[in-house]
């Protein structure tokens, strides 16, 4: 069996390449062959010859179905937050979002309030959407030269600089917290994917530069060594899908304190593996008890590793895609 898949800028550092690759690099363990197609802004390349098709993100991939002309290959498409949080609602998007899915096989999403979304606003698909949550890969031990400051108090922040993102908030926030308590610091991670929103935060952190750090595209192997210097990760996202660097977080035993909304209720229990915040005071009240506390931190750590391994298996993520395919292909 050989699989395409198509993703939207898959070499820029964004949370679907990594689900990109994790999923191509499980599904070659389990011998079936992929091969990945990069929807570019207007550049839409030729299809190869597959059996099945994946397309992740909804509008995007009806962008490309529809440049690259209608095709007697069978496809499913993966949501994501985009499409869940913008495309699925907005007039200019919402049609292109479900003749996608309507052409679809299948419909993958990675938890409950998706599908309870979708299923809300275009019933018909209920019987051909399925959820398999994503699954979390174990980083490498790669050694990285980067090393947290004695004495501090370590917030890290995974995030590629965009709108959606919402990283100045992070800024905002933790500056009159820094100022009561100087062991703060924040690690800023991720590529500038907004030209105007990544000029917004290099001036705030050069305004902070004694306590933030930007660091930029890291590669993901990477990602392990700055991860275990956190004391807490940070998502401050004004919508997700289902953040794989919360889960990162979590399977590497770190507390996280995300942004309340609906793709990070779904993984984080408030008080248990982490917190969730509604606004500032929200969010001080929540440093200020993880700060003060090692074993609540220790505790949440436990709780956010035990939850990863017994729900997002990377190797049962791809098992059950592969079902998934087989179905497709047999019907």
């Amino acid at each position: 069996m050989k699989v395409v898949l198509v993703t939207p800028y898959y070499h820029q550092f964004r949370g679907n390449t990594m689900t990109v690759q994790r999923i191509s690099e499980g599904l070659r363990r389990l011998g079936i062959i992929t091969e990945i197609v990069s929807i570019e802004e207007n550049h839409f390349p030729p299809l190869p010859p597959a059996d099945l098709v994946h397309g992740f993100n909804a509008y995007q991939f009806y962008r490309y179905w529809t440049q690259r002309g209608t095709s007697s290959y069978p496809y499913l498409v993966t949501l994501t937050g985009t499409d869940l949080n913008h495309s699925l609602f907005q007039e200019l998007t919402k049609d292109a979002v479900i003749q996608s899915l309507n052409g679809a096989q299948a419909i993958h999403v990675f938890n409950k309030e998706a599908r309870t979304l979708l299923c809300q606003e275009v019933p018909r698909l209920e019987h051909k959407t399925y959820l398999i949550p994503q699954g979390i890969m174990d980083f490498p031990d790669v050694q990285n030269h980067i090393e947290k400051e004695e004495g501090s108090f370590l917030f890290v922040l995974p995030a590629g600089i965009r709108r959606v993102k919402n990283v100045p908030s992070a800024i905002s926030m933790l500056t009159p917290l820094y100022e009561r308590d100087p062991r703060i610091r924040l690690w800023i991670v991720g590529p500038v994917l907004e030209e105007e929103e990544g000029n917004n935060v290099r001036k705030l952190i050069e305004q902070n530069s004694n306590w933030i750090r930007f660091f930029g595209q890291v590669p993901h192997p990477e990602m392990g060594g700055i991860y275990r210097h956190a004391d807490v990760v940070l998502n401050t996202s004004l919508s997700e899908g289902q953040s794989t660097a919360i889960l990162e977080a979590m399977a590497m035993g770190i507390p996280v304190l995300a942004s309340d909304i609906s793709g990070n209720r779904d993984i984080v229990s408030h008080g248990q593996t982490g917190f969730l915040y509604r606004d500032d005071y929200d969010f001080s009240q929540h440093v200020r008890h993880l700060m003060e506390n090692v074993e609540l931190r220790k505790k949440m750590g436990i709780a956010g590793q035990e939850y990863v391994q017994n729900h997002h298996s990377a190797g049962k993520e791809v098992q059950e895609l592969a079902a998934l395919y087989r179905h497709i292909l047999q019907h």
